[in-house]
């Protein structure tokens, strides 16, 4: 669990990142250029009211969310140290003398250094004073934010606060834990017609210092028993090197063989970004990132599943079992709850990732609509460039004449840009409803679904 290997710390500690590179942030507007020839790889019109602003905002969003390049280790913790005595002639372990202190459930995000994806982290930090003197709490939450906000892998983002925490504060020891959720990468070719694929990838590593360098230390035991009712523990923890590349699912992600070869020139434009942030681009870890990221964002091409889709529609409507129906004034309320879908914010180019919940009334000479031709629409609406409002009412939209006009729609959605960047803000979600038909005016029939909707455990 030792993380004391690697001397640049210190160096960084006193004098910040340097990389090699040129002045970070230098030329935000060549962040926005390389965004313009993603979007036009992607086929869009940079011009088109709704993404006219993207590559401002896309520039700010990602030097925002890497700011920790910019900042200094050192401006924290200097003159954020303060006296605190011992135990006065006691045995034990108190103060500024041996007292285990823990801050817990720090919300952080980082971005994934192997496909550029925003990943959240949930960091538990605890240090052991010595020399009779603390650090401001809110300090050690500062120092771990300036590391994850780079480009960062969970090990080595543990490493990185555990040593610059050591190298400032000079304690006996110091504990890092981080639970790290990355989004899913789907298979484009099967996830058209399969729903059960896994949303988010987990994984849980370690970090220690001094004290805490020997994983079987008391100290961690008293760490770990101050964070058991987080289902935490030292078995459920990756052995530090033996995380290895599968934890980000763009290492292990199929490529569709509809999906057209990597264009090169937007994979320049990514290496440029890379470049901008104040990475270096040829580090080992970041040599494949550029055509990682591109791979992914070519999932939401608009092209990608418009024939598919309209096979499905062409060939009729499969009469299979619905989830569920009760009967409304001698009308069936049959419905689909929880279809998986994914979609990239075409304001910031990040994805957002939920479910969809679909309920129609069927009318008289309709028949059900089949889970596989639902779970199609949605694919094929959300595998774009998107805002939630809209996909929802395009769902709703072409479910309609379908059944018969009467159908309500609701999505459950959680943005990576609502944690990424502006408010950060962890946990929340954002529902969308879209209503057609006696949905729309008959508030009991309304009521009816959205009160079957089950409480969410996908976020």
């Amino acid at each position: 669990m030792g993380c004391l290997d690697d001397g640049r710390f210190i160096v960084e500690l006193e004098n910040g990142l340097s990389n090699g590179c040129s002045e970070v942030g230098k030329d935000a507007s060549a962040i926005e250029d390389a965004v313009k020839v993603l979007l036009l790889g992607l086929g869009e019109d940079i011009n088109r009211e709704g993404i006219r602003k993207t590559p401002l905002r896309v520039a700010k969003a990602l030097r925002e969310g890497t700011r920790g390049y910019r900042q200094k280790v050192k401006d924290i913790v200097e003159g954020a140290l303060f006296p605190e005595a011992g135990l006065d002639n006691r045995v034990g372990h108190a103060g500024g003398a041996g007292g285990l202190v823990i801050v817990r459930d720090i919300d952080l995000f980082s971005y994934c250094e192997s496909c550029m994806l925003p990943f959240q982290v949930k960091c538990h930090v605890g240090y052991v004073p010595s020399g009779e003197r603390v650090i401001g709490l809110s300090k050690l939450s500062r120092v771990a934010d300036v590391f994850a906000k780079r480009l960062q892998d969970p090990q080595r983002l543990a490493n990185e606060v555990c040593s610059a925490l050591h190298h400032g504060i000079k304690p006996a020891g110091v504990a890092v834990i981080l639970q790290c959720t990355h989004i899913h990468f789907p298979d484009i070719e099967s996830i058209f017609l399969e729903s059960n694929h896994q949303g988010l990838v987990k994984t849980l590593v370690s970090a220690g210092s001094g004290v805490f360098e020997n994983k079987n230390a008391d100290e961690w035991a008293d760490f770990f028993n101050l964070l058991k009712f987080r289902g935490i523990s030292l078995e459920k923890i990756h052995v530090r090197g033996s995380l290895d590349s599968s934890w980000c699912p763009s290492q292990s992600a199929k490529v569709s063989s509809k999906i057209v070869p990597v264009n090169p020139a937007m994979v320049t434009a990514v290496t440029s970004v890379i470049k901008s942030l104040g990475e270096d681009p040829l580090r080992k870890e970041l040599r494949g990132t550029p055509t990682r990221f591109v791979k992914w964002l070519m999932n939401f091409q608009n092209s990608n599943f418009d024939m598919k889709l309209n096979g499905f529609l062409n060939g009729g409507i499969d009469s299979l079992s619905v989830n569920e129906k009760v009967d409304m004034d001698n009308k069936k309320i049959c419905s689909e709850l929880n279809l998986s879908f994914w979609s990239q914010c075409e304001h910031h180019l990040l994805p957002f990732h939920g479910v969809v919940h679909i309920g129609y009334l069927l009318s008289d000479g309709f028949s059900p609509i089949g889970k596989s031709l639902l779970q199609s629409i949605v694919h094929f609406y959300g595998f774009k460039l998107q805002v939630q409002e809209r996909l929802t009412r395009q769902i709703a939209e072409t479910i309609s004449p379908l059944i018969g006009g009467d159908v309500i729609v609701v999505v459950e959605a959680s943005h990576t840009c609502m944690i990424s960047r502006g408010i950060e803000k962890f946990g929340s979600s954002t529902a969308t409803i879209a209503v057609l038909g006696r949905f729309s005016t008959d508030l009991k029939t309304r009521a009816s679904f959205l009160q079957g909707i089950p409480s969410s455990t996908y976020f």
